[in-house]
């Protein structure tokens, strides 16, 4: 079962720095091991991964881009990190705390392991979670240490590479994933220990190519590259990937003591007035979509009421709806990728290449597949699907993508999404010098004074390699 017994496993996270070079001859004293199994290092990064990184749980802000996205809006005066007072110091935790120690290291860690004893489902998985991990971090800051960032102690202030070469890097990891998962199997594999599929390889197969497609179509507008040789390449990787929401990846949380889904704690009560986006919630309301009741709750008036992010904060939050229970119980699932996302990927690369009347019947079979997951009646569905309007060469790209929007609802998939596109169409905070809605993160405080780099200067307004939309 995808179920985690334990969120106390973060606590036994390996923080451990694996170097350039190889390992050298280890103890086996028993008494005092210098290594930790595989299994215990798997799955501490999987729930950071869907807790801290996805969840945007407290100690990382990765929330931050659902306010950004108007998913969210915080109910609280401005200026706070709703209206783009963000700064080097909000970065801190999510760099630091999670992406480059609990992750980034302990998977170098954990692979370098398995592929010194031949347990290669281990490395498949592991080069999957690293980049799957590398490409937020990317499409947060830019350019980021990668070559050099795991060379201590030989290099202390590693480099920045760029943004593209950072995704061709995470092109070879998808790429050498599968290589792995080709490999003869260990006796020794990820089972129980893999939160997400149980040590199913074919799973874990289907959600690479899936990913692939993802960041295939990130790059439709990267210099250098075209849109039509990125949605062909998205649709070859489609063609192995997510076949239905069986597929879906997800984190299940049992909602028991620390083990609660992130989104339970983020949008609680005592988080600090958490709650839906107008925008948000009025675009919900205006379609009579079905999802609606489900997504959100109602205010104590019996209506549902989302928080424009020009308001003045509303003295009684419950008089705005809040996150239900689907997205933010405390036993909810957490969704890394999805069999819908993989179907709005096809629908936009099929729009591409063939034209609106070709990518409509998956547009639709995209909205579906969401709604069959959060438990919309069939009939709902089909009325809501009917009376959406007939895709054409002039509003294709904007349905697809403000479907999706809801259909990533939480998810950093929506602000890169809106970055490549500009879709859904947002209207900013107006009381900010940042000039509308933020581009990119500012890099951490951290690294300004530990690791000085020109990089460094960027600004929120200044736009990450690929985003080049107007």
């Amino acid at each position: 079962m995808k179920i985690i017994r334990t969120l106390a496993l973060m606590s036994c996270a390996v923080l451990l720095n694996s170097g350039c070079k190889k390992f050298l001859d280890i103890n086996d004293d028993p008494n005092n091991p210098l290594t930790v199994k595989e299994s215990l290092m798997l799955s501490p990064v999987e729930v950071a991964t869907a807790s801290q990184v996805m969840g945007g749980a407290s100690n990382s802000n990765t929330h931050i881009v659902s306010y950004w996205m108007q998913h969210l809006s915080l109910n609280q005066q401005a200026p706070n990190l709703e209206s783009y007072f963000f700064t080097n110091v909000d970065a801190n935790s999510a760099w630091d705390g999670v992406l480059y120690t609990t992750i980034f290291q302990n998977l170098q860690v954990m692979m370098q392991q398995a592929t010194a004893a031949k347990r290669y489902q281990y490395v498949a998985i592991g080069k999957t979670l690293f980049a799957y991990n590398l490409a937020v971090t990317t499409d947060l800051w830019g350019n980021i240490p990668y070559s050099e960032a795991f060379c201590m102690p030989e290099i202390t202030k590693p480099k920045y590479d760029s943004q593209e070469s950072v995704y061709k890097v995470i092109g070879a990891l998808l790429d050498s994933a599968i290589y792995y998962m080709d490999l003869t199997p260990n006796k020794v594999a990820p089972g129980g220990d893999d939160y997400i599929y149980n040590g199913d390889m074919d799973q874990w197969k289907k959600m690479v190519y899936t990913l692939k497609a993802r960041y295939a179509l990130r790059l439709t507008k990267a210099p250098g590259h075209t849109a039509a040789k990125q949605a062909d390449e998205a649709l070859a990787a489609l063609a192995k990937g997510y076949g239905s929401n069986d597929d879906n990846a997800f984190v299940a949380y049992p909602g028991t003591g620390n083990a609660s889904n992130p989104w339970y704690y983020v949008t609680g009560e005592a988080s600090g007035g958490i709650v839906l986006g107008q925008s948000f919630v009025d675009s919900l309301k205006s379609r009579k979509d079905p999802r609606l009741p489900i997504i959100a709750t109602k205010n104590k008036a019996g209506e549902y009421v989302g928080r424009n992010v020009n308001d003045a904060p509303v003295p009684d939050p419950e008089m705005l709806s809040f996150v239900n229970t689907f997205y933010a119980g405390a036993g909810s699932k957490l969704y890394l990728l999805t069999y819908s996302e993989a179907l709005f990927l096809k629908a936009e690369a099929t729009f591409i290449k063939q034209g609106a009347a070709a990518a409509e019947p998956i547009y639709k079979a995209a909205i579906a597949a969401h709604m069959s997951v959060l438990g919309v009646l069939p009939g709902a569905q089909q009325a809501y699907i009917a009376a959406r309007p007939a895709l054409t060469a002039a509003n294709a790209l904007e349905q697809i993508i403000s479907e999706k929007y809801i259909a990533n609802f939480l998810s950093p998939e929506a602000y890169n999404d809106w970055r490549r596109t500009g879709y859904p169409q947002l209207k900013p905070y107006t009381g900010s010098t940042a000039k509308g809605i933020p581009r990119r993160w500012l890099y951490p405080a951290t690294e300004e004074l530990t690791n000085p780099q020109p990089d460094q200067k960027a600004t929120i307004n200044d736009r990450v390699w690929w985003d080049t939309n107007n």
